[in-house]
Protein backbone atom coordinates (compact mmCIF):
# COMPACT_ATOMS: atom_id res chain seq x y z
CA UNK A 1 0.00 0.00 0.00
CA UNK A 2 1.29 3.33 -1.07
CA UNK A 3 -0.01 6.48 1.42
CA UNK A 4 -0.77 9.07 -0.67
CA UNK A 5 -1.82 12.90 1.25
CA UNK A 6 -3.47 16.11 0.05
CA UNK A 7 -2.39 19.24 1.50
CA UNK A 8 -2.91 23.04 1.60
CA UNK A 9 -1.64 25.99 3.37
CA UNK A 10 -2.74 29.78 3.09
CA UNK A 11 -1.07 33.31 5.02
CA UNK A 12 -2.95 36.36 6.29
CA UNK A 13 -1.84 39.36 7.12
CA UNK A 14 -4.95 39.42 10.02
CA UNK A 15 -6.63 42.27 10.95
CA UNK A 16 -3.80 44.04 13.25
CA UNK A 17 -0.74 44.13 11.80
CA UNK A 18 0.59 46.58 9.30
CA UNK A 19 2.51 43.02 6.84
CA UNK A 20 2.86 39.51 6.83
CA UNK A 21 6.10 38.16 8.53
CA UNK A 22 4.87 34.52 8.19
CA UNK A 23 5.43 32.34 5.37
CA UNK A 24 4.31 29.11 4.32
CA UNK A 25 5.83 25.89 2.22
CA UNK A 26 3.70 22.98 0.44
CA UNK A 27 5.77 20.94 -1.48
CA UNK A 28 3.88 17.69 -2.21
CA UNK A 29 6.73 16.72 -5.01
CA UNK A 30 8.79 15.52 -1.97
CA UNK A 31 6.40 15.08 0.96
CA UNK A 32 8.10 18.81 2.65
CA UNK A 33 5.72 21.19 4.17
CA UNK A 34 6.88 23.79 6.20
CA UNK A 35 5.23 27.19 8.39
CA UNK A 36 7.54 29.63 9.48
CA UNK A 37 6.49 33.07 11.63
CA UNK A 38 9.28 35.98 11.72
CA UNK A 39 9.72 37.31 15.15
CA UNK A 40 7.06 40.29 15.48
CA UNK A 41 8.62 43.32 16.68
CA UNK A 42 12.25 42.42 15.77
CA UNK A 43 13.73 43.71 12.33
CA UNK A 44 12.98 42.15 9.48
CA UNK A 45 11.02 39.22 10.68
CA UNK A 46 9.06 38.99 6.96
CA UNK A 47 12.61 38.36 5.87
CA UNK A 48 13.89 35.82 8.21
CA UNK A 49 10.33 33.31 7.60
CA UNK A 50 10.64 33.90 3.57
CA UNK A 51 14.42 32.91 3.87
CA UNK A 52 13.97 30.07 5.71
CA UNK A 53 10.91 29.22 2.98
CA UNK A 54 13.16 29.54 -0.43
CA UNK A 55 15.95 27.80 1.02
CA UNK A 56 13.55 24.49 1.82
CA UNK A 57 11.91 25.01 -1.24
CA UNK A 58 14.42 24.10 -3.64
CA UNK A 59 16.03 21.21 -1.40
CA UNK A 60 16.09 17.90 -3.66
CA UNK A 61 14.46 14.84 -1.74
CA UNK A 62 17.38 12.13 -1.84
CA UNK A 63 16.12 8.50 -1.40
CA UNK A 64 16.80 7.92 2.51
CA UNK A 65 14.33 10.02 4.54
CA UNK A 66 16.81 10.28 6.98
CA UNK A 67 19.30 11.75 4.77
CA UNK A 68 16.73 14.18 3.70
CA UNK A 69 15.86 15.51 7.64
CA UNK A 70 19.74 16.07 7.68
CA UNK A 71 19.83 18.42 4.78
CA UNK A 72 16.64 20.21 6.14
CA UNK A 73 18.89 20.43 9.44
CA UNK A 74 21.90 21.75 7.91
CA UNK A 75 19.97 24.19 5.53
CA UNK A 76 18.17 25.55 9.33
CA UNK A 77 21.61 25.91 10.78
CA UNK A 78 22.63 28.02 7.83
CA UNK A 79 19.92 29.73 7.70
CA UNK A 80 20.70 30.80 11.24
CA UNK A 81 23.91 31.78 10.46
CA UNK A 82 23.15 33.52 7.64
CA UNK A 83 20.41 35.80 9.87
CA UNK A 84 22.99 36.35 12.42
CA UNK A 85 25.34 37.79 9.69
CA UNK A 86 22.80 39.87 8.04
CA UNK A 87 22.03 41.49 11.68
CA UNK A 88 25.51 42.16 12.40
CA UNK A 89 25.69 43.95 9.55
CA UNK A 90 22.78 46.14 9.98
CA UNK A 91 23.23 46.43 13.61
CA UNK A 92 20.27 44.95 14.73
CA UNK A 93 19.74 42.52 18.30
CA UNK A 94 17.76 40.20 16.18
CA UNK A 95 16.38 39.06 13.02
CA UNK A 96 14.68 35.95 13.51
CA UNK A 97 11.91 33.42 12.53
CA UNK A 98 9.69 30.32 14.09
CA UNK A 99 9.45 27.39 12.08
CA UNK A 100 7.88 23.93 12.07
CA UNK A 101 8.49 21.01 9.39
CA UNK A 102 6.80 18.33 8.54
CA UNK A 103 8.63 15.33 6.15
CA UNK A 104 6.55 12.72 5.22
CA UNK A 105 7.84 8.60 4.34
CA UNK A 106 5.81 5.45 4.21
CA UNK A 107 6.51 3.97 7.19
CA UNK A 108 6.23 8.03 9.73
CA UNK A 109 6.11 11.01 9.83
CA UNK A 110 8.89 13.30 10.82
CA UNK A 111 8.10 16.97 12.60
CA UNK A 112 11.37 19.18 13.42
CA UNK A 113 10.63 22.57 14.98
CA UNK A 114 12.21 25.38 16.55
CA UNK A 115 10.05 28.18 18.30
CA UNK A 116 6.49 28.37 19.21
CA UNK A 117 4.47 28.08 16.18
CA UNK A 118 2.92 24.16 16.16
CA UNK A 119 2.14 21.00 15.02
CA UNK A 120 -1.14 19.06 15.58
CA UNK A 121 -2.19 15.30 14.70
CA UNK A 122 -6.09 14.11 14.66
CA UNK A 123 -6.87 10.63 14.41
CA UNK A 124 -9.44 9.11 15.65
CA UNK A 125 -11.16 11.64 16.64
CA UNK A 126 -8.56 12.92 18.77
CA UNK A 127 -6.33 16.02 18.62
CA UNK A 128 -3.02 15.93 19.66
CA UNK A 129 -0.46 18.76 19.60
CA UNK A 130 2.78 17.31 18.94
CA UNK A 131 5.13 20.21 19.27
CA UNK A 132 6.73 21.72 22.65
CA UNK A 133 6.58 25.40 22.94
CA UNK A 134 9.92 26.24 23.18
CA UNK A 135 8.19 29.43 25.45
CA UNK A 136 9.45 30.50 28.85
CA UNK A 137 5.98 32.08 30.87
CA UNK A 138 2.98 32.22 29.55
CA UNK A 139 2.77 32.55 26.05
CA UNK A 140 0.84 36.40 25.16
CA UNK A 141 0.09 38.76 22.02
CA UNK A 142 3.82 39.95 22.21
CA UNK A 143 6.03 37.00 22.59
CA UNK A 144 9.21 37.96 21.71
CA UNK A 145 13.05 36.99 22.70
CA UNK A 146 15.87 38.67 23.81
CA UNK A 147 13.50 41.49 25.08
CA UNK A 148 13.04 42.59 28.83
CA UNK A 149 9.24 41.26 29.41
CA UNK A 150 7.09 41.56 32.56
CA UNK A 151 7.27 39.09 35.10
CA UNK A 152 5.77 35.34 33.77
CA UNK A 153 5.07 37.12 30.32
CA UNK A 154 6.16 34.61 27.30
CA UNK A 155 9.72 34.52 26.13
CA UNK A 156 10.66 32.44 23.26
CA UNK A 157 13.32 30.42 24.38
CA UNK A 158 14.43 29.29 20.95
CA UNK A 159 14.54 30.72 16.97
CA UNK A 160 16.51 30.38 14.09
CA UNK A 161 18.79 33.60 14.00
CA UNK A 162 18.64 34.11 17.68
CA UNK A 163 21.66 31.97 19.04
CA UNK A 164 24.60 31.41 17.58
CA UNK A 165 24.30 27.14 18.13
CA UNK A 166 20.75 26.11 16.37
CA UNK A 167 19.16 23.17 17.93
CA UNK A 168 15.97 21.29 16.10
CA UNK A 169 13.56 19.26 17.93
CA UNK A 170 12.00 16.37 16.26
CA UNK A 171 9.46 14.06 17.18
CA UNK A 172 8.21 10.80 15.06
CA UNK A 173 4.28 10.21 14.42
CA UNK A 174 2.59 7.18 12.65
CA UNK A 175 1.90 7.31 8.84
CA UNK A 176 -1.20 5.54 8.42
CA UNK A 177 -4.44 6.49 6.03
CA UNK A 178 -6.83 8.92 7.64
CA UNK A 179 -4.61 10.88 9.98
CA UNK A 180 -4.39 14.52 9.75
CA UNK A 181 -1.76 17.28 10.44
CA UNK A 182 -1.80 20.96 11.19
CA UNK A 183 1.01 22.86 11.36
CA UNK A 184 0.41 27.13 12.41
CA UNK A 185 1.77 29.96 13.44
CA UNK A 186 0.32 31.38 16.72
CA UNK A 187 -1.83 33.40 15.00
CA UNK A 188 -4.23 30.84 14.79
CA UNK A 189 -3.75 29.55 18.39
CA UNK A 190 -4.29 33.28 20.05
CA UNK A 191 -7.54 33.11 18.54
CA UNK A 192 -8.72 29.29 18.69
CA UNK A 193 -8.11 26.96 21.90
CA UNK A 194 -7.34 23.53 21.24
CA UNK A 195 -10.97 22.11 21.79
CA UNK A 196 -12.40 24.75 19.25
CA UNK A 197 -9.76 22.60 16.69
CA UNK A 198 -10.30 19.75 18.26
CA UNK A 199 -13.96 20.22 17.36
CA UNK A 200 -13.20 21.91 13.53
CA UNK A 201 -11.14 19.42 12.97
CA UNK A 202 -13.73 16.32 13.57
CA UNK A 203 -16.05 18.80 11.56
CA UNK A 204 -14.41 19.32 8.49
CA UNK A 205 -12.45 16.05 7.03
CA UNK A 206 -11.59 18.15 4.16
CA UNK A 207 -8.45 19.89 4.23
CA UNK A 208 -9.84 22.55 2.29
CA UNK A 209 -12.43 22.94 4.05
CA UNK A 210 -11.03 22.80 7.52
CA UNK A 211 -8.01 25.60 6.13
CA UNK A 212 -10.89 27.91 5.43
CA UNK A 213 -13.04 27.53 8.45
CA UNK A 214 -10.18 28.10 10.47
CA UNK A 215 -8.78 31.37 9.09
CA UNK A 216 -13.09 32.09 8.86
CA UNK A 217 -13.22 31.84 12.94
CA UNK A 218 -9.42 33.61 13.14
CA UNK A 219 -10.18 36.57 11.13
CA UNK A 220 -14.09 37.34 12.65
CA UNK A 221 -12.29 37.36 15.91
CA UNK A 222 -9.21 39.91 17.18
CA UNK A 223 -7.03 38.49 14.05
CA UNK A 224 -4.50 39.99 16.48
CA UNK A 225 -1.30 38.52 14.82
CA UNK A 226 -0.23 37.25 11.09
CA UNK A 227 -2.89 33.64 10.10
CA UNK A 228 -0.66 30.74 8.92
CA UNK A 229 -1.52 27.12 8.69
CA UNK A 230 -1.08 24.09 6.63
CA UNK A 231 -2.69 20.87 6.66
CA UNK A 232 -1.90 17.61 5.71
CA UNK A 233 -4.03 14.63 5.37
CA UNK A 234 -2.69 11.18 4.41
CA UNK A 235 -4.88 9.14 2.36
CA UNK A 236 -4.87 5.49 0.92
Amino acid sequence: MTLRYESVGHTDTGKVRAHNEDAVLVREDVGLWVVADGLGGHSAGDYASTMIVERLRVLPRPESVFDFVESIEDTLVQVNADLRHTAQERNVDVIGSTVVVLVHDKDFVLCGWVGDSRAYCFEDGHLQQITRDHVHGLKNDVTQIGQSQPAGAGVLTRAIGAEEHLFVDWVVAGSRPGMAFLLCTDGINKELSDAELDQECRTNTDPQMLLARLFELSLNRAGRDNISAVIVRLQD
